[in-house]
């Protein structure tokens, strides 16, 4: 094996990718606009939703519980009559529909505990099970503040003081943003070894390639270590430019361990993608592909959902898969500060991923020079 002609060889997949304009912007876009839009426009869980209100006791209470549903989280509440909560509710211009008896301050003056009913419209389920949650307490915060004007309560025995580690202000563009850096790493790495090993065998010039003095595992090589070369480059530039100065996003840990992380995970879902790029005989066959091995990689990966809420046997599958240990690696560092000491298992775990996959794709890859040949 000569480095000069992986040299050569990766000076030629760099240029090829140069002259291919929906690449370049699918990289542009992948990490720059994709992360803001992840980052910014999502809304939270629970974002202006529709309330009504049915206040069939007409007391200073009821129009206290009232007054506490605002924005950010609900539209300022519709006050209506019960024949029209149904309807609204068919119509899907409520998600929320609450109903406060007659009689209502009285009973709860009396310690009679009332029943407020709450409709919920549970197609919406973004904002059904978080919303409920939301109106209970705040119906019973607003009770509690009105009861103690007329009655004296008893001081909690025990009063629970929280503290928010790691994102003290809940803001949820910290995560998406980083959560998005992660996924496009793992999907434009894919994408962009895949295809050019399709592009050779579409434009023909991997038959060109058979004839020069190169073996196998230099051409592959060369398409690793060039894609992998402007993913990480373009990871970088996005960390430094989208996340840290235009979302403001701080990052706690050391860049360039987590920029290290990455090239071992590069190193495993580029050897990935030539695997699919040799199982693929078009472009179209190579998306359908990447499709398939994308989503569970990133959905199953504990970047969308803690991996400790999955079934124990999925928990266990995806620790084969380079993405698990990857987002293990840059949550720890990017969000906690983690050091070496902390995250190499991760790096241990990604260098052995990739020489399997590496070695696995290397004998396809022989395989399907040898038919060509």
């Amino acid at each position: 094996m000569r480095i000069s002609n992986i040299y050569n060889l990766g000076i030629k997949e760099l240029r090829s990718l140069g002259r291919d304009p929906l690449m370049l912007g699918l990289i542009v876009f992948a990490f720059t606009i994709s992360i803001y839009t992840a980052a910014t426009a999502l809304p939270e869980t629970l974002n202006r939703a529709a309330i009504s209100i049915v206040d069939e006791d007409n007391s200073p209470l009821s129009s206290r519980i009232a007054a506490a549903f605002y924005p950010p989280y609900f539209l300022p509440p519709r006050m209506i009559t019960q024949a029209e909560m149904d309807a609204r509710m068919d119509a899907g211009l409520d998600t929320f529909a609450i109903d406060i008896p007659p009689n209502f301050q009285r009973d709860v003056l009396a310690g009679r505990s009332p029943a407020i009913q709450l409709n919920v419209d549970a197609t919406r389920m973004s904002q059904a099970f978080t919303g409920a949650g939301y109106i209970q307490a705040i119906i019973n915060r607003e009770v509690s503040a009105f009861v103690e004007r007329y009655q004296s309560r008893p001081t909690a025995p025990v009063q629970l003081v929280e503290r928010m580690r790691f994102n003290p202000t809940l803001e949820r563009s910290w995560f998406g943003a980083i959560i998005e850096v992660i996924n496009n790493v793992t999907m434009v790495s894919v994408i962009l070894t895949g295809a050019a090993l399709i592009r050779e065998r579409e434009h023909g010039t991997i038959e060109h390639l058979l004839v020069m003095p190169v073996r196998p595992i230099e051409i592959m090589l060369a398409k690793i270590l060039s894609m992998g070369l402007v993913v990480w480059s373009a990871c970088a530039l996005s960390l430094a430019f989208v996340v840290q100065g235009l979302l403001s996003v701080p990052i706690e840990g050391s860049v360039m361990l987590f920029l290290a992380g990455a090239a071992a995970h590069l190193f495993a879902t580029t050897s990935l993608g030539i695997f699919l790029g040799t199982a693929a005989r078009s472009m179209p066959q190579l998306g359908l592909l990447i499709i398939l091995v994308l989503l569970p990689l990133e959905m199953l990966s504990g970047g969308m959902t803690p991996r400790e809420s999955m079934p124990e046997f999925v928990q266990n599958i995806m620790l084969a898969a380079p993405t698990t240990h990857f987002v293990l690696l840059a949550q720890a560092i990017l969000y906690r500060g983690a050091g070496f000491d902390v995250v190499y298992p991760q790096f241990i775990a990604l260098i052995a991923i990739g020489a399997a996959l590496f070695a696995f794709s290397l004998a396809r890859f022989r395989k399907s020079l040898s038919e060509i040949g």
